[in-house]
């Protein structure tokens, strides 16, 4: 019975804490600088696409948050007039730790949903039917949010731990620059 009711009050503490520090849904969108890595990517050139989503802040302490998104995001490479065209649904989980009034860093995992490949050159496209569904990487960076607008600037790289077709010795690797807007 004790452990029941010390379990009820550590959860009613921590219900109340988050409540306390509050909810912020937004969405954002900005620029990808990609390309895969590896020994398999040798003499492969980067890739300047977009990503764009949605992002919830959940206000667990003052000075720490977890930030979960929703985020299509175009990736990929390019070597000579061949690009190689990845789109994924990622999902990346961030810890978002305040170090000054605005100013957080963030980490955390993300996980990648591929929905398209293809190999594009001047005349032709086409599907590349192996690439992994999945795509497990970890991300860092950081967030400036302006007081009282709900404008907020990201900056992040995230680093693919899965090759993106098996056996290909290349992960995906991505700087997002981000502007985006908290509703609440």
């Amino acid at each position: 019975m004790k452990k029941l009711f010390l379990c009820a009050a550590i959860a009613v503490f921590g219900i109340t804490a988050m409540n306390a520090q509050g909810i912020s849904f937004g969405a954002k969108a900005g620029a990808n600088f990609a390309s895969l890595n590896g020994d398999g990517a040798d003499d492969l050139d980067g890739r300047t696409s977009f990503h764009v989503g949605a992002v919830a802040n959940i206000g667990i302490t003052e000075l720490f948050a977890v930030q979960p998104e929703l985020i299509y995001s175009s990736q990929g490479a390019s070597f000579d007039d061949v690009d190689i065209n990845l789109d994924y649904i990622n999902i990346p989980i961030m810890a978002d730790f305040t170090i000054a009034d605005g100013l957080s860093l963030q980490g955390g995992p993300q996980v990648g949903i591929n929905v398209s490949g293809k190999v594009k050159d001047d005349d032709d496209e086409a599907d590349i039917d192996d690439v992994e569904t999945l795509d497990l990487g970890v991300g860092a960076g950081a967030q400036y949010r302006l007081p009282d607008l709900g404008l907020f600037f990201q900056a992040r790289y995230v680093i693919g731990f899965t090759d993106f077709v098996e056996d290909a010795d290349a992960t995906n690797s991505v700087v997002s620059l981000s502007v985006g807007w908290f509703f609440n």
